[in-house]
């Protein structure tokens, strides 16, 4: 049964930014929607050229329009929107001018720092300056190996104003992951965090450069940027063949003049990484325009970010998520940075942070509200100011949809929302005018023809399926870097479905146009040939008291698959046969008979990308005896060796 958490009054749905959209297509088009969702999701997909056009002029994109809307192609992913349109990146970043605040960056060690308009301008002219007097040009790649901090907002976006490709890694990636994405991309400048802290620790940086460098011969030039609130180590950094600069010279020395030349809506923007679990990370270059198009539409009509607010994600600078909220500057919102442990000496202290930030949006994994509601928190800051939370990274349960209305906020919009680093934007998404169902993403995201397929790519509605994508849109990637006739590109989002976005995730469409998201499709559970989601057994198992969290797995048994369940428990609780049959039995009447693991076994700790997700497929490949072929991608890989010649799985 549909649980309705929240609706949004008609006084904000009518001051929303979708409403006043809305008004603006009916006036263009001699449409009628009547503040009805669907109906504007229908009008955005069968007409895209209209709807993605409209979103240019509505979000009062700089640039020149070209007269075409869409040069189309029977081939899905050469398809091109806006053909002869021409922008700039950074110059639609760069929203505003004055004295008001741009950025603010946090540091779990409560180190703040603001940036207002007119220095962002300015710093970002004179990194400028300097790219032109290095000789960097367009299509050079720019790469960062850097903390979520001011100074790495202002390097991407002056590499953008000159049309160079930027890259990032964040510093959890060990110097193996960041020459093994970095090398494939062969940039020509480094810039580089001399340190970083994560829950207390100290974390050196600058130790790993030498090797890098040495596998790295692209790189010619490195800028070294001090943590901030911190000065800089005196010792005296000398590498061969790599001319170093440090960041406060490059402020003090250099033009501030900035300028911005336009470039095609299909140049190179951004490379980005695959998590690289299955093998090699996939360079994932994205382009200039359709990546501004599609965040403006997802910040303005469906989170409805205004001038002036205040947007914060928890994240770092090696995710998706980091992308998505530096486009914020171009709706003229500001900005909030945090780096470090979100927990740090207290379990609330993003939620203090929101408070004292007057944030209006904020954005967290799944899995970090699932921490507080196990923390059993209760908000005590009056969070006046904040409109709407928005979750992503993996599903979000029910009961943690519940949670945020309990015991954060009564009255905002929880928005769920999936996509991926492949299209660095979203699907599925919030929307003011639908309400909220408990266990429920809205809708699909405007322009976005998203279905559920079965295996043999029929369309099905209340049944689990693959998710897809059947129209073209203007985030998809431009090409995998160094992919010889989009080989690799092809096999990755075509290959299950004819000249279909084949996205890999497991997920169900309900009759009200809400979706449910099971979990990536390759980690799927297919015990006697039948297919289930693994969140449905997470959901059941996070309830219980005894379990800090758990991993669930298919393995391959008697020419079959049994479901195994791996539980992390909380301090002074022990896996006994007790707790194993109340696991089962209430996984049996929540979930279903067919989702009972046949094995529950204890561990100390889940293997995670650098994101923060469980990596199921690692687990999985390791207890049905396969090479892990990217031990690099996780952030914590030593745990895999508790999962190797378990006895328990033997029987």
């Amino acid at each position: 049964m549909n649980k309705k958490l929240w609706e949004a009054k008609t006084k904000i749905k009518l001051n929303s930014h979708l409403y006043n959209f809305e008004k603006y297509i009916s006036k263009k088009f001699k449409q009628s929607f009547d503040k009805k969702y669907n109906k504007i999701l229908n009008w955005s997909i069968s007409n895209p050229g209209e709807f993605w056009s409209s979103v240019w002029d509505f979000c009062k994109v700089k640039g020149v329009k070209g007269r075409n809307r869409i040069k189309k192609s029977k081939i899905f992913y050469k398809n091109i929107f806006m053909p002869n349109s021409k922008l700039n990146f950074a110059e639609n970043l760069l929203s505003k001018k004055n004295n008001s605040k741009a950025i603010t960056f946090i540091s779990e060690n409560g180190f703040r720092e603001e940036r207002n308009w007119k220095n962002l301008n300015n710093n970002v002219g004179k990194l400028q300056y300097f790219f032109k007097k290095i000789g960097l040009v367009k299509r050079d790649r720019v790469a960062a190996y850097m903390v979520n901090s001011i100074e790495t907002v202002e390097a991407f976006i002056a590499t953008s104003s000159i049309g160079a490709i930027w890259s990032s890694c964040s510093p959890d990636f060990g110097a193996n992951g960041v020459i093994e994405r970095f090398a494939q991309i062969k940039p020509k400048i480094l810039f580089v965090t001399e340190k970083y802290y994560y829950n207390g620790k100290e974390i050196n940086i600058a130790e790993r450069i030498p090797k890098i460098l040495k596998k790295i011969n692209s790189i010619k030039y490195l800028v070294i940027v001090s943590y901030p609130g911190k000065n800089f180590s005196k010792k005296n950094y000398n590498f061969k063949k790599t001319k170093i600069f440090y960041w406060n010279n490059i402020k003090k020395n250099y033009s501030k003049d900035i300028f911005f030349k336009q470039f095609s809506f299909e140049h190179e923007l951004a490379i980005l990484y695959s998590s690289g679990t299955t093998g090699k990370p996939k360079c994932i270059c994205h382009r200039n325009g359709g990546v501004l198009l599609q965040h403006l539409k997802e910040h303005q009509l469906h989170c409805d970010i205004k001038e002036g607010d205040n947007v914060f994600y928890f994240t770092t600078c090696g995710w998706m998520m980091w992308n998505w909220l530096i486009s914020s500057l171009a709706s003229k919102a500001s900005i909030v940075l945090f780096d470090g442990f979100p927990m740090f000496k207290k379990e609330d202290l993003l939620l203090e942070i929101a408070y004292k930030e007057n944030i209006t949006l904020m954005g967290v994994s799944a899995k970090f509200i699932d921490a507080l509601n196990k923390a059993k928190i209760k908000n005590k800051y009056k969070l006046k100011k904040l409109r709407t939370i928005c979750s992503t990274g993996s599903p979000l349960s029910k009961e943690s949809f519940e949670y945020i209305y309990k015991n954060i906020k009564k009255d905002l919009h929880l928005s769920s929302i999936s996509g991926g680093t492949d299209i660095v934007s979203c699907f599925v998404l919030g929307n003011l005018y639908e309400p909220v169902i408990s266990g429920e993403i809205q809708n699909k995201g405007l322009g976005m023809d998203v279905k559920i397929f079965d295996e043999n790519g029929n369309f099905v509605k209340n049944k689990k399926g693959e998710l897809v994508c059947v129209n073209p849109f203007p985030s998809m990637p431009l090409k995998f870097w160094n992919d010889k006739k989009d080989e690799k590109f092809q096999k990755t989002y075509f290959e299950k479905y004819k000249n279909i976005w084949h996205h890999g995730d497991y997920a169900e469409v309900k009759s009200n146009g809400g979706f449910i998201i099971y979990g990536r499709s390759d980690a799927t559970l297919n015990p006697g040939g039948v297919r289930l989601g693994t969140s449905e057994i997470y959901s059941v198992v996070e309830n219980f008291k005894e379990i800090k969290e758990s991993i669930v797995v298919g393995q391959k048994w008697d020419n079959d698959v049994r479901i195994v369940l791996f539980v992390v428990l909380n301090k002074n609780f022990e896996l006994n046969e007790e707790l194993k049959v109340s696991i089962k039995k209430k996984i049996r009447t929540e979930a279903s008979p067919r989702h009972v693991p046949s094995k529950i076994l204890k561990i100390s700790d889940i293997p995670r990308t650098k994101n923060g997700k469980i990596v199921e497929l690692a687990v999985k490949n390791i207890i049905d005896g396969n090479e892990i072929k990217n031990r690099e991608a996780l952030a914590n890989p030593e745990v895999l060796e508790q999962y190797k010649n378990i006895k328990e799985l033997n029987v």
